[in-house]
């Protein structure tokens, strides 16, 4: 299980638009940073800020290969936080199947009285 921490920062890296837009560019392969720059309208310092809460973060992994630096997503994390979600969505399954069947009880009486 994720620890708390790491779930916090995970959760507040994803808080913000332009980091889940550069996450989900990832998912279709590497990027350098200045392809990853490309769809938004901001400076390349810009862009690095929300690389390295990424990076930190544990969502991607920024590579070295001479000026080159590739950025690939890292779905442990990612994988972690659908885990933890994962509870919540069968509690609340469980209570919707529980509401559903009161419904129908109350359905039944009102037909039967």
């Amino acid at each position: 299980m994720m620890q708390a921490d790491a779930l916090s920062q995970t959760f507040s890296a994803l808080a913000d638009p332009t980091r889940r837009a550069i996450l989900e560019s990832l998912t279709a392969g590497e990027r350098t940073v200045l392809e990853l720059a490309k769809p938004f309208e901001m400076s390349l310092p810009a862009v690095s800020k929300h690389l390295k809460v990424l990076e930190k973060a544990g969502l991607i992994q920024r590579g070295r290969d001479a000026q080159y630096r590739p950025c690939r997503l890292d779905p442990t994390r990612l994988k972690e936080v659908a885990e933890w979600l994962e509870e919540y969505r069968r509690f609340w399954e469980g209570s919707l199947d529980r509401l559903d069947d009161y419904l129908i009880e109350l359905q039944n009486k009102e037909k039967a009285g």
